[in-house]
């Protein structure tokens, strides 16, 4: 199990690689304060859904040069689904935006856009301060490992530590990804076989 004193060890472990800024921008997300920045923001999720983030990134720069010059990104960005959402997203900015701020159900709101599904819907509603946990496929480890789900997980560990449930998903998130937990190994053989605080990320 994953305690307060383990889950101690994983934030000091993430911190000593750098990525302690990380943390406190997590904890400081707030929701998006313009049209613009909602549809940048649910843009940036949609490149990034089934990409390599070095790769997205990339693609999402050049669908915000095509779409601030008046242009279509699928002059930029070859995937149809995607690009035409991406169009209508920019293209009703306005209207989104403002059906997400009267949403009560942020999340549910998140999923009526283009291209938003279940889990991106949780990456967007994240980004946009929303205190959700993401489940992927290392934070479902975890939790599958405990008998137990990414929400609850993350709501215990969240009610522990005084981070919100957000920053506890990116914690161990960060904590798998450079393999100072290793969620495979967490899920078969437990926490002494899967900690490694001084494993080099791969």
């Amino acid at each position: 199990m994953i305690t307060l004193e383990r889950f101690r060890l994983l934030e000091a472990a993430i911190r000593a690689r750098g990525y302690g800024p990380t943390i406190e921008w997590t904890e400081s997300l707030a929701p998006p304060e313009d049209p613009e920045d909602f549809a940048q923001q649910t843009i940036y999720v949609i490149c990034n859904s089934g990409m390599a983030n070095t790769v997205a990134t990339v693609i999402y720069d050049r669908c915000m040069d095509a779409l601030r010059s008046g242009r279509s990104v699928t002059d930029v960005f070859r995937h149809p689904g995607k690009s035409l959402a991406i169009d209508t997203i920019w293209r009703e900015r306005e209207r989104h935006f403002a059906d997400y701020m009267a949403a009560g159900d942020k999340v549910f709101a998140l999923r009526t856009l283009p291209w938003i599904g279940d889990i991106t819907a949780l990456h967007l509603a994240k980004n946009f301060g929303a205190d959700v946990a993401k489940p992927d496929v290392h934070i479902e480890r975890l939790a599958r490992a405990e008998s137990t789900s990414t929400e609850k997980l993350c709501a215990r560990l969240s009610a522990a530590s005084g981070y919100r449930a957000a920053t506890v998903d990116t914690i161990l998130w960060r904590a798998c990804a450079i393999r100072v937990l290793n969620s495979a190994e967490y899920e078969i053989a437990g926490w002494d076989e899967a900690y490694s605080p001084e494993r080099p990320a791969s």
